[in-house]
């Protein structure tokens, strides 16, 4: 039924996993694509898959970075603990929230996050290498809860999010944070899932050989990231908010 879809679509899915495997952004180009190939489907049902695949990218890329780097695992199984139930109750709250109201604040933000990283060159660049305290779990709880429950309900911007409050906040470089931005989003994603699969919105006959290409996609796009190292990524970080921010305003202005 959907053969010749697939052919377009998991191109498209690899692609995507390669962003997200770096700086995320992935779904800038795969849920468009997915709406356009499935103009019949719900919505939610393609959120909902989108979400499976890009599950099993995100534990790929965090394979592939924790073999490379240390990461703060204390840390960050307290922070995804808290994405997990943020992104739960996100996305149990789409059926009750609109979701307009949100873009002009995300907007903002994102508008913020660009200004303070494009006029500092040196954000992100050293990696402080600071001890884990009391406060920042305390953060990081915080962190979680919001950006788990943002990803759950709206989504747009979730691993650049995470990878400038990771920099902003912990003191991480660009190539920390974005590997612990991966933890961090694979668990708001099972968050939401653990609301979408038992609610049947979930197509698992896409779902499954997306998660393959994405699999792939992740695996290159991380090695390309390490390869490329924090300049790379700070720039790739700037266009992806920028790309980011032009589809926001687009959505808001259009009818």
């Amino acid at each position: 039924m959907w053969i010749t879809e697939l052919y377009f679509l998991l191109p498209l899915t690899f692609v995507a996993a390669m962003l997200n495997a770096s700086v995320g952004g992935g779904g800038l180009v795969l849920i468009p694509g997915m709406f356009a190939l499935f103009p019949a489907a719900a919505p939610a049902s393609l959120l909902a898959t989108e979400k499976f695949a890009s599950v099993t990218g995100m534990a790929t890329a965090t394979l592939q970075y924790a073999r490379r780097m240390q990461l703060p695992w204390g840390l960050l199984l307290l922070t995804a603990g808290t994405a997990f139930c943020g992104g739960f109750f996100g996305a149990r709250a789409i059926a009750v929230l609109p979701s307009a109201w949100i873009k002009p604040f995300v907007v903002f933000l994102l508008f913020v996050m660009l200004i303070y990283t494009w006029f500092r060159p040196e954000f992100g660049k050293q990696d402080a290498n600071m001890p884990v305290t009391r406060n920042d779990k305390v953060r990081g709880v915080l962190i979680g809860t919001a950006i788990g429950f943002y990803d759950g309900f709206f989504g747009p911007g979730t691993g650049s999010f995470l990878i400038f409050l990771f920099v902003r906040i912990f003191h991480f470089d660009f190539m920390r944070a974005t590997a612990c931005a991966k933890v961090v989003n694979m668990a708001t994603n099972l968050g939401a899932l653990a609301f979408f699969i038992p609610a049947g919105f979930v197509s698992f006959k896409l779902a499954i050989p997306m998660a393959v290409a994405m699999i792939a996609g992740s695996f290159v796009g991380s090695h390309l990231a390490m390869k490329g190292g924090n300049r790379w990524l700070r720039r790739l970080f700037l266009v992806l908010v920028i790309s980011l921010l032009g589809k926001l305003i687009l959505d808001l202005v259009r009818p």
